[in-house]
């Protein structure tokens, strides 16, 4: 938050409940950074897992995007957020807590996995987007951009952090038992979620009453608005490959570079600290640059970088891999906090869940299709040739934005023109030929 000027920055260390809010993502983030390492070497060191196992277990973990996505932002529309968010920590708690004993008593199996990961997924669905539509609620309209920011610092020290330590931690005491530090996080979490005071205001029952009026009512804006359906085609693209990174990473690293899981912590943390320049960086860019222009220019300027990691091999391997995942997670980082802050500033509070919940479904619902196409492509050509699929589809996210009016403005509308901005209800055809033709579709896991 170095970025932000210090009264901003002291008005929001001073916020009691948004504090609660940063450590509580600290807490989860850096137990799910630990797991990040330890989850998929469970399958491959202690399950021997084949590299479309491994890929299927990462689909499993991301395909409750497709199964609730949508019904999700509509049910949490219709009620309070926060009690949600502390639900869905002590879900995931339950969850990923019961791994480590089912491994001690030796009846672990690949069908757990895939079971544990699924009702995570499930919880997350429902925490990320009832997150994303309650900091709204604690912050005002103008200081979004800083709370974003400040989220993001957290997620990034967190991706710095918890990597590290999960190699270790699998080093010292076995992947199994590092996923402790994992439920230990997710509890933490709803513990401090618990202590914020606000008072949330009950949401009005929606007066047509149908959930697939209120679901249709969130797909016809985001769709019905030019940038934010631009904003998803773009972030659909990059989040496919990114599920193909993350489906085969931890195979090419054993496998292939032969590293160690102290020495793939090392490389996670090392590569996550482009993801904190990012958050550190992400304001004083936006007011540079613009912040329409900084969307796409992000995209534009990281999405080579990626080309390292089919790339990487022999003694340097590592170290390229790093470099490339570093500068890509930048720029996912920045385009992050710049295109997640105007959604929230462009959309109706009433329609924030569902507005939320249609972007993660078209954007996350890409994620365990890229997995199963990375665990297919590394089970039959090897890994490598996986992430050379996954390079050369980052080299395509910049394309929807380059296509569209974002190219033309340096900061985006405030939401209020009548251009840019349907109406939540309208059924309104989309605006600029340029973007019709651009696959509807937000960041990978490596950025929000």
């Amino acid at each position: 938050m170095n970025d932000m000027p210090r009264p901003t920055r002291d008005r929001l260390l001073g916020h009691r409940d948004f504090r609660q809010l940063l450590l509580g993502a600290a807490a989860s983030q850096a137990g799910s950074q630990v797991t990040l390492v330890a989850l998929p070497l469970v399958a491959v060191l202690v399950l021997h897992a084949s590299a479309f196992q491994v890929g299927l277990l990462t689909a499993a973990e991301t395909a409750a995007f497709l199964l609730v996505g949508l019904p999700a932002g509509a049910w949490l529309d219709r009620m309070r957020k926060l009690p949600v968010l502390v639900r869905a920590d002590v879900v995931r708690f339950l969850a990923v807590g019961s791994i480590p004993p089912a491994a001690a008593a030796g009846v672990l199996t690949m069908a757990q996995l895939y079971v544990v990961a699924l009702v995570t997924g499930i919880a997350t669905v429902f925490f990320d987007v009832a997150h994303q539509s309650y900091l709204p609620n604690l912050l005002p309209r103008e200081h979004l951009v800083a709370g974003n920011g400040a989220l993001e610092t957290v997620r990034s020290s967190a991706q710095i952090v918890g990597p590290g330590l999960g190699g270790g931690l699998v080093q010292l005491l076995g992947a199994p038992l590092a996923i402790v530090a994992d439920a230990v996080g997710y509890l933490t979490s709803a513990v401090l979620l618990r202590r914020i005071h606000a008072v949330e205001d009950e949401p009005q029952p929606a007066a047509a009453g149908s959930l697939r009026a209120d679901i249709a009512e969130g797909v016809r804006f985001v769709l019905g608005h030019p940038l934010l359906r631009m904003i998803a085609a773009a972030t659909a693209v990059s989040n496919l490959f990114a599920a193909v990174l993350m489906a085969v990473q931890t195979v090419f690293w054993v496998r292939v570079l032969e590293l160690s899981p102290a020495a793939i912590g090392v490389l996670l943390s090392v590569s996550a600290v482009g993801g904190l320049a990012g958050a550190l960086c992400a304001g004083r860019l936006a007011a540079r640059v613009g912040q329409a222009r900084l969307i796409w220019l992000s995209a534009l300027a990281s999405a080579p970088f990626a080309l390292l990691w089919p790339l990487s091999s022999g003694p340097a391997g590592a170290v390229l891999f790093g470099v490339g995942s570093a500068v890509v997670l930048f720029g996912a980082v920045v385009y992050n906090v710049a295109q997640v802050s105007f959604r929230q500033t462009v959309c109706p509070p009433e329609l924030l869940g569902r507005m939320n919940a249609t972007i993660r479904f078209l954007v996350w619902g890409t994620l365990p299709l890229g997995a199963l196409l990375g665990g297919t492509v590394a089970s039959t050509a090897g890994p490598r040739a996986a992430l050379w699929v996954c390079a050369v589809g980052f080299l395509a996210v910049p394309l929807p934005l380059l296509l569209s009016p974002l190219r033309r403005l340096r900061d985006l509308p405030s939401g209020t023109d009548d251009d840019t901005a349907p109406s939540p209800g309208a059924d309104s055809d989309p605006v600029g030929g340029d973007d019709a033709a651009t696959a509807p579709a937000e960041a990978t896991r490596a950025t929000h």
